[in-house]
């Protein structure tokens, strides 16, 4: 294998991968030199995971600022307990398609600059730990509104 000394790389997360057990999978390849990535991808997304190798670890706070894109499937009717498609359906409610214009219209009401209340499913920490931990074990944690972005959104 080459030396692997400071640098970025970009690694394809599976499903059922955690961005940590990606970490503790590269780790004994290149220790002594720290590791660490740019952001926390969901343990049943799928989609790049940036890592930050040696000296590059302190970019990591740069790199989680750039712009991101994500690709997502939603399924109208339902509502989950985690508010993905890994918990338990809480409330069911019928969908009736109208046309792509109508969802493009609610779609248009995310651009721009928005609050948005992180769920508690979520892998932002409180208190050095994770949120979603917290929420497995039923604990609420009131949390505040956060400044995002969107650039475009389309169906």
């Amino acid at each position: 294998m080459n030396k692997i000394d400071d640098c970025i790389i970009s690694i394809w997360k599976e499903p059922d991968w955690t961005s940590n057990d990606i970490i503790k999978y590269i780790k004994p390849f290149i220790s002594p030199l720290k590791v660490g990535h740019a952001g926390t991808l969901d343990p049943f997304a799928e989609g790049v995971l940036v890592v930050c190798i040696g000296k590059m670890t302190k970019q990591v706070s740069t790199i989680m600022e750039f712009k991101k894109e994500y690709n997502v499937e939603i399924k109208f009717g339902k509502r989950t307990d985690t508010l993905d498609h890994t918990g338990k359906i809480i409330k069911t409610k019928e969908y009736e398609y109208k046309d792509d214009a109508h969802i493009v219209s609610i779609l248009d009401t995310f651009l721009g600059e928005i609050k948005q209340i992180p769920p508690m499913f979520s892998a932002l920490k409180h208190k050095g730990q994770r949120l979603y931990n917290l929420a497995r074990k039923g604990v609420t944690i009131k949390r505040e509104a956060r400044q995002v972005f969107i650039e475009s959104i389309e169906l």
